[in-house]
């Protein structure tokens, strides 16, 4: 069999007609998804990879350009050879020369490379007829390792030390397999806490998250300080004196005001702060930990490469690793992610904000919990409840903790009736409205 080559959609949702999605830096999201298809000449048509690279409106159809440009790596390939060594595959297309220029390892052409890595990961879970995170946790630790790249990493992570954690994840791991099947994994939810939510909309779904088994929501703030107060003190309210209660500036403070304002909002006990300035500043990250301890920082959604995680951890920014299945180039970069923050200790609580992406973090947050870390302490998973209706394998949330997945592949599959409403140029005539997509 043979890789044929790529379908590309361009996939955007309206979510900025409800403020759905919206924060101190991006008022008005349109979530979408840059979204592609590796297609094969097998018999069954299901023997396909779906993957892509998660924006929020303008610029999907910069992103699939980049996709586009990556088909060349694989059309005409041996489907058995490509599955064989996705390893090889991710170094080669991190590694070729002109496209690296355009980063490097960051930006466009790196979720460029996510999407299509991942894309080959759904491909090769559907072939093993198993669920991402359980192809990747009944992996041994020699063949884990060899996915990495340690490059750049090995003075902070070597491969015998990566060989070695994973060696000892591997104790136990038929338990944690069924404790999960049975148990799930622990989620918060983002859902009530959007800037342009009204207070009582915050309100109302911060007590109904808490009614629904979720032990921890998560609001936005960045605005305006008194505005701030307000919120927290209505969501603290709403979800009581036990419950966690993060808080997300989105990027939008410089390191002396993230160190005020989050003085400000300090007495609300905040479950952590996310992502309180620039993702790239690590020294600035760092500061801003010493400045408002003991607050817990937050951060990863916006960082593009395990080299600036490998940075905030040996620097001691951060308290939590917050992955992103979408920003850097694939499962692959994710798992060097993963060994990074069980080498420093650091939990992981992955982001999940965005279409598509509690469908396919959940994999790498359960490949954590039964490969590697081993244990969910101090671990949640993002939730937000919307548009899980599009794609084929929804993640499910029940009583505040997802569902194991056990439909083959990584639950990234959209569904081809809503490529037909909101793939361009056909569905989305919303665009002619007055959004910004």
């Amino acid at each position: 069999m043979k890789i044929t080559g790529f379908g590309t959609f361009d996939v955007r949702f309206p979510t900025s007609r409800t403020l759905a999605g919206s924060d101190a830096m991006n008022p008005a999201p349109d979530y979408s998804a840059a979204y592609l298809v590796i297609r094969t000449d097998a018999a069954d048509p299901a023997l396909a990879g779906h993957g892509f690279a998660f924006t929020i409106g303008r610029g999907n159809d910069v992103q699939l350009a980049a996709i586009r440009l990556l088909e060349p790596f694989l059309a005409g390939q041996d489907l058995d050879e490509v599955l064989a060594d996705l390893g090889g595959l991710g170094r080669r297309l991190v590694s070729d020369s002109p496209l690296h220029w355009l980063g490097p390892s960051c930006g466009v052409v790196h979720m460029a490379t996510g999407a299509v890595l991942n894309a080959c990961w759904d491909l090769a879970a559907r072939r093993a007829g198993k669920p991402l995170w359980l192809l990747l946790a009944e992996m041994s630790p020699e063949e884990l390792t060899a996915l990495v790249d340690f490059r750049y990493l090995a003075d902070a992570l070597t491969p015998d030390e990566a060989l070695e954690m994973l060696e000892r994840g591997a104790a136990g791991r038929a338990d944690r397999i069924t404790a999960l099947r049975r148990d799930g994994y622990p989620a918060y939810s983002t859902g009530p806490g959007w800037l342009g939510y009204s207070d009582q909309q915050l309100a109302a779904l911060c007590a109904e998250a808490v009614a629904d088994g979720f032990d921890q929501v998560k609001i936005k703030v960045g605005a305006a300080v008194a505005d701030d107060k307000r919120r927290c003190a209505i969501a603290r309210e709403a979800v009581g004196e036990q419950a966690g209660l993060a808080i997300d500036a989105n990027q939008v403070w410089d390191v002396p005001t993230a160190i005020g304002w989050i003085t400000e909002l300090a007495p609300f006990r905040p479950a952590w702060v996310e992502e309180p300035t620039a993702p790239e500043d690590v020294l600035g990250t760092a500061a801003i930990r010493r400045g408002v301890r003991p607050v817990p920082v937050a951060t990863g959604e916006h960082v593009a490469n395990p080299v600036m995680f490998k940075q905030l951890l040996q620097a001691g920014a951060i308290d939590i690793m917050q992955i992103d299945a979408c920003r850097v180039a694939g499962v692959n970069e994710n798992i060097a992610n993963l060994l990074l923050a069980a080498k420093f200790g650091v939990p992981v609580c992955p982001h999940a904000g965005g279409v598509g992406l509690c469908e396919i973090v959940q994999h790498l947050a359960m490949f954590d919990y039964v490969a590697l870390s081993g244990t969910t302490e101090g671990r949640r998973l993002e939730w937000i409840d919307h548009l899980h209706e599009h794609f084929a394998a929804p993640a499910e949330v029940t009583g505040g903790r997802y569902r194991a997945p056990a439909s083959p592949g990584a639950s990234t599959e959209i569904l081809p009736e809503s490529l037909a409403e909101f793939a361009y140029p056909s569905g989305p005539a919303w665009r002619n409205g007055k959004t910004g997509a």
